[in-house]
């Protein structure tokens, strides 16, 4: 029984079930998109399944990007000891976790309308595929972004049975979003990165990075101002947005002024909670319209 519980615990080890902060990433993007989609009172059975996809998904991730790294985290010393990396779960393992979570979170989508199943196939593609672009591009971040935000399509689709154009600015924003944490995040591995010949935005951006990432924030403050306006929201999401996103970015900058490792990600968790903020800004722009 212990050796079951072992393994049982190397699997929420290779998940990151005990680093939720990918969930938290990918989940309050998921309920900005559906609280504005139903204005304000989502259904609850849409909301518990997308809930539960993006625990199931983000999971499912995090084991195919073990295993397309598998002879890359031995080499970082952030990512040594992943159970993947550590030679405690095999490679066969990790592909049968991303399928079987995969295939309970597509079950689940198929309690929706036609256009949201139809918008789960990319999405699985998206989680898939992620993990292999830092072998080929330096902007694996935006790819992250796309695969991250595409929850936002699907939300709209799941509750209106449509996909509004001013929708996009949403996804957008998910986009910039990303690509401003995770450079945050991939300047904590920016050496051994350079070392192993992995690409990332932290090294594209080299001595511009603090800027970039700058300009990536003031772009989803900028996206999701667009989207507000586009989208019925009032004047009270505006200001807040900007009060939020001031306080956010200015203390994130600081973080990462020195480029320091931990420093870096502490700005990269603290992303977490901007999230919630915006989200909880949605939530009472609604209740104070009522």
């Amino acid at each position: 029984m212990s050796l079951i519980a072992s393994k049982l615990r190397e699997y929420g080890r290779l998940v990151r079930i005990d680093r939720p902060i990918g969930i938290y990433l990918v989940l309050w993007p998921t309920l900005w998109a559906l609280w504005i989609a139903a204005e304000g009172i989502p259904n609850l059975l849409v909301l518990a399944i997308f809930v539960a996809g993006v625990v199931l998904m983000r999971s499912a991730g995090c084991a195919i990007n073990d295993f397309a790294d598998r002879h890359i985290d031995p080499h970082v010393e952030r990512t040594a000891q992943r159970p993947l990396a550590a030679g405690i779960i095999t490679p066969k393992e990790a592909l049968w976790v991303f399928a079987i979570l995969s295939l309970i979170a597509f079950v689940l989508v198929i309690q929706l309308n036609r256009l949201t199943i139809l918008l789960s196939i990319p999405a699985v593609l998206l989680a898939g595929s992620y993990p292999f672009t830092k072998r080929y591009t330096h902007l694996p971040q935006a790819y992250l972004g796309i695969a991250f935000g595409w929850a936002v399509p699907m939300s709209f689709a799941a509750v209106t049975g449509e996909i509004p154009a001013a929708s996009w600015w949403l996804f957008f924003a998910v986009v910039l979003w990303a690509l401003a944490y995770d450079t945050m995040y991939a300047m904590t591995d920016r050496e051994d990165d350079l070392k192993i010949g992995v690409k990332s935005t932290a090294i594209l951006f080299g001595r511009w990075d603090r800027l970039m990432v700058a300009l990536f924030q003031w772009g989803v403050t900028a996206a999701l101002w667009i989207a507000g306006v586009n989208l019925g929201l009032s004047e009270r999401y505006l200001y807040g947005l900007v009060i939020i996103s001031a306080g956010f970015w200015g203390y994130q900058q600081w973080l990462i002024r020195e480029r320091d490792r931990q420093r870096c990600f502490q700005a990269f968790l603290n992303n977490h909670y901007f999230g919630l903020l915006i989200f909880l800004l949605i939530v009472v722009d609604y209740l104070m319209k009522v």
